[in-house]
């Protein structure tokens, strides 16, 4: 089997769940551990928790029975039975903590975004495939069915060539935080609808059409006191010709929208509700010459479908679908955007290759 900790001897298959820490125990933290209860794949043997207060809590909490409850990441890094890592954490200390990771030889699923830097971001990377580890990410968005068989028909050909993507995601959660929470920092969560929601739409936006060249984003505080900002447009330019208009807003009700205009139809997918708790798709697909298609899509546990995908990885069951260079595409798009906002002018990107 692929390799873990050097200190990990115990006996593994294909079926044997992948031993997991959880490092940060927030509200996607929560989310993340509620998600593994119900999985086969994985197995939640640790959370490490650097505040006091929220350990206490953490202690009866019914999701963490039987999980070893950590105060601090260079413990949970000496835990005897641990595979894998969850980071759950500020943006800013991703890069780190994944190189801390990789060195004790424990695969890694990391909460987008993936770095705030590019340099990070390759840095990371790089020793994560030196050491043949493997590295998923937090962008669950993929995972979704309705935008995989999205994916499919543009594969296909059924849309034509793809001339440009427009989407949306926005949310006003934000609101219920406490002032001082990190994720409406300036220095932990630049350009807030970006971090926040933004960020999955640029990645799916170069699933499909590849690394973006060059881009113009503007940020604004308009609808609250967020010192990141809660209004936020993109317009990504790629090697095709095609473009990306992406808005991302904190401070109105959910909306999630993701379009693709081709030269043979057009498709549209809407979120009926926040995908932390996903109640379905509305799906519009309009091809020349035909009548437009309306219909309804279940939901599906798309974070849980992700973090399984990191585990059949680990147990070479299957490729895990999002590739590194993607991850690297996605922190160059995301830097240029920060830029972007900073100077108030067109950016060319990065190339994220290494």
């Amino acid at each position: 089997m692929l390799a873990t900790k050097d200190n990990f001897t115990h006996e593994t298959t294909e079926t044997t769940p992948v031993k997991v820490g959880l490092i940060g125990y927030g509200w996607w933290g929560k989310t993340i551990a509620r998600q593994i209860l119900n999985s086969s794949w994985l197995q939640l043997v640790a959370v490490a928790e650097v505040d006091a207060n929220v350990r206490h809590a953490m202690a009866f909490d019914p999701v963490l029975a039987d999980v070893a409850i950590i105060d601090s990441l260079e413990s949970m890094m000496t835990h005897p039975e641990l595979e894998a890592v969850i980071l759950c954490t500020p943006h800013q200390q991703h890069a780190d903590q994944m190189v801390a990771a990789a060195q004790a030889n424990l695969h890694i699923f990391c909460e987008k975004p993936l770095c705030l830097t590019l340099a990070d971001a390759q840095r990371a990377v790089a020793l994560c495939q030196s050491k043949k580890l493997v590295l998923g990410i937090g962008h669950e968005r993929r995972f979704e069915p309705e935008i995989m068989a999205m994916r499919q028909l543009i594969a296909e050909g059924t849309l034509g060539e793809v001339l440009q993507i427009e989407a949306n995601f926005s949310q006003d959660k934000f609101f219920a935080l406490p002032k001082d929470n990190w994720r409406l920092s300036n220095k932990f969560a630049p350009v807030g609808p970006l971090t926040a929601t933004g960020i999955h739409l640029v990645d799916l936006s170069i699933a499909l059409l590849g690394p973006c060249e060059s881009l113009w984003a503007r940020l604004a505080t308009l609808g609250s006191d967020f010192e990141n900002g809660d209004t936020l447009g993109i317009m990504m330019g790629f090697q095709s010709g095609a473009n990306a208009m992406i808005s991302a807003v904190l401070a109105t009700p959910f909306e999630g929208r993701f379009a693709v205009y081709g030269s043979k139809g057009w498709i549209e997918i809407r979120d009926r509700t926040h995908p932390e708790n996903p109640t379905g798709w509305d799906i519009t697909t309009v091809l020349r010459g035909q009548t437009p298609q309306n219909r309804f899509a279940p939901p599906h546990p798309t974070v849980l479908a992700n973090l399984e995908a990191f585990a059949k990885a680990i147990r070479q069951v299957e490729t895990y679908p999002v590739s590194t260079q993607e991850m690297l595409a996605n922190v160059a798009a995301l830097e240029a955007i920060m830029t972007s906002v900073q100077s108030r002018s067109l950016v060319d990107v990065a190339s994220p290759y290494l």
